[in-house]
């Protein structure tokens, strides 16, 4: 008889709450913005986006990731100043909504990650992994509050994603640079630092497959940090395919068992029914005996 498996559980503290996960956790990206490259504009009023972050809960969301701009390749950033301006109203109108609802800002900038915050946010999403504002690292501490570091280390403000930019990403190198950055912030007091590999971030299509499968040693090489994958519909899939974002579903589940099985904890997704049952299935396998 085989050892049963399980998932391995992780907390994260949101001011006074200390929330517990016993299974990996599905962070809904909420889009507020035209030009996303999956579902930008779909969702245009805050009503349409209200209604879509219940529909995510429903569905099993235990996170709602806000985004008020898009860091698809190719996208321009917006100011500081018009992202915050973006991103408080919606922000203030979920925490009334669901008062209880976990609320993660997709930002790499200082100023809209604080006003978020201020605005009822939990945990803050940066893509840029600190290097977009040399602020963030210190207002995050300040702050108090978790933050997703991703591994990025091509992007700039203009050119987010990375996009085009060849360099050194094999497995090493990803853990060395998370690592330096991870210290950084624990040092200046941040107590959950989640890791997010980036895949898509300064990545061709053979270094994003290569890192997914070294993502087992990236997680027990960060021990005592959440494991964050956002692998939904991205390039990585369509390109591989042939397709389209609106066609790699597919891709992406499978994308989600192979995280999952080894050790991802969040899966950052725009399809929450879908990874709520991929988890469960992949769950089930993982406690079956032979």
């Amino acid at each position: 008889m085989t050892e049963k498996k399980s998932f391995k559980p992780f907390t994260i503290r949101c001011g006074a709450r200390l929330i517990s996960y016993d299974r990996p956790a599905v962070m809904g990206i909420l889009n507020a913005t035209a030009d996303s490259f999956y579902d930008g504009g779909r969702y245009g009023t805050e009503k349409q986006l209200l209604d879509h972050a219940e529909a995510m809960l429903k569905e099993g969301a235990d996170i709602i990731d806000i985004g008020a701009v898009s860091t698809r390749p190719g996208a321009v950033l917006l100011t500081p100043e018009e992202e915050a301006r973006r991103l408080a109203p919606l922000v203030t109108a979920l925490r009334k909504m669901v008062s209880e609802v976990v609320i993660s800002v997709d930002t790499c900038f200082a100023l809209p990650a604080k006003v978020a915050v201020e605005a009822g946010a939990d945990i803050i999403n940066d893509i840029s992994g600190g290097a977009f504002d040399s602020e963030m690292f210190s207002t995050v501490a300040n702050l108090a509050v978790p933050y997703v570091l991703m591994h990025n280390p091509l992007g700039s403000k203009d050119n987010p994603s990375g996009r085009g930019v060849e360099g050194e990403c094999d497995i090493k190198t990803v853990v060395k640079e998370l690592s330096q950055k991870n210290a950084q912030l624990r040092q200046m007091g941040v107590a959950d630092v989640i890791i997010d590999p980036g895949f898509g971030f300064s990545k061709n299509l053979d270094q994003n497959y290569a890192l997914m499968m070294s993502l087992g040693e990236l997680r027990n090489l960060f021990p005592d940090n959440p494991l964050l994958v956002a692998l939904s519909r991205k390039s990585m899939i369509y390109k591989l395919l042939e397709t389209d974002p609106d066609d790699a579903l597919v891709g992406t589940i499978a994308l989600h068992t192979a995280a999952l099985m080894q050790g991802a904890q969040i899966l950052r997704v725009h399809d929450v029914r879908e990874a709520r049952q991929t988890i469960d299935v992949v769950e089930k396998m993982m406690k079956s005996t032979k």
